[in-house]
């Protein structure tokens, strides 16, 4: 992974976040920074991750800190779009040209929705970023920085990114480094109730089977060799299940969890549901 700090937004969201114990919403000049840096991430202009050419992901400091940031210096108010009314810290996104919304989803401002995206009655945090053509499950919830590809489709439930830190106000306050955001990259699918959690990485193309739990420290294991592969991301082009394998432990031996690289897929190659499901049940 590659960290930058030398991205589009000011050096003054550096400052901010190394005073951000001082901060408050009292302080105008501090919100105006994060105002204006939040607004390009909720255009696209700025996006908080990616993944470089050379397949390397890309995170963008100054963006994830402005996220954080906002928290502090946002205060609490009513808001209304549409018929949605709500209290709280973010604002609701006001602008979804080109997205299909249907009634019941919820897209916070900072997040980023490109032209062709379907939101289901779903949940979208600030700073994640949802590329062209993708489509959002029903109960589906993208965390904060998540970063989803084109044309990816996110089943049913499924969970992407979202730590927990932000709620945490001593450890938010306390973090100089935060863990790496969920990606799921273009034309992958995730299957309903699955998890891709912060840290975690899920290939072009990749299938992930219902009810995976994909973690950034979880064992990922290719079946048709034993070999065990990075762990936290799942391959391009392959269909991924949820596992466990046996580890000995001083008090006995135990089922860890553990997720199942099943079978290598054809760059491409979009595998229909009579060919997933021979996969999926072996």
């Amino acid at each position: 992974m590659t960290q930058s700090d030398a991205g589009p937004l000011p050096a003054a969201v550096d400052e901010l976040w190394r005073r951000r114990a001082e901060l408050s919403p009292a302080d105008t000049e501090a919100r105006a920074v994060v105002v204006s840096a939040v607004d390009m991430l909720d255009s696209g202009k700025v996006r908080v991750a990616g993944v470089s050419r050379a397949g390397e992901m890309v995170v963008d400091e100054r963006a994830r800190r402005a996220v954080m940031l906002a928290f502090l210096v946002l205060g609490t108010s009513r808001s209304q779009v549409g018929d949605f009314h709500h209290h709280d810290r973010v604002p609701l996104k006001a602008s979804v040209e080109g997205v299909r919304v249907v009634p019941g989803a919820i897209a916070r401002w900072g997040s980023y929705l490109a032209p062709g995206v379907v939101l289901m009655p779903s949940f979208v945090d600030i700073g994640a970023h949802v590329d062209e053509g993708s489509t959002v499950g029903t109960w589906a919830s993208i965390g904060s920085c998540a970063q989803i590809g084109r044309n990816v489709h996110l089943s049913g439930g499924v969970g992407v990114g979202e730590s927990g830190d932000l709620a945490d106000g001593e450890a938010f306050l306390a973090a100089e480094e935060r863990t790496v955001p969920a990606i799921v990259e273009d034309g992958a699918m995730i299957g309903g109730r699955a998890v891709i959690a912060d840290g975690a990485r899920v290939g072009r193309g990749a299938v992930v089977g219902a009810g995976t739990i994909l973690s950034g420290s979880t064992p990922v294991i290719d079946v048709r060799t034993g070999e065990e592969l990075e762990p936290g991301r799942v391959p391009d082009w392959c269909v991924a299940t949820g596992g466990t394998r046996r580890r000995e432990f001083p008090g006995g031996a135990f089922d860890l969890g553990c997720v199942l690289v099943l079978e290598r897929l054809k760059d491409g190659h979009r595998p229909g549901r009579a060919e997933l499901d021979r996969v999926l049940r072996g």
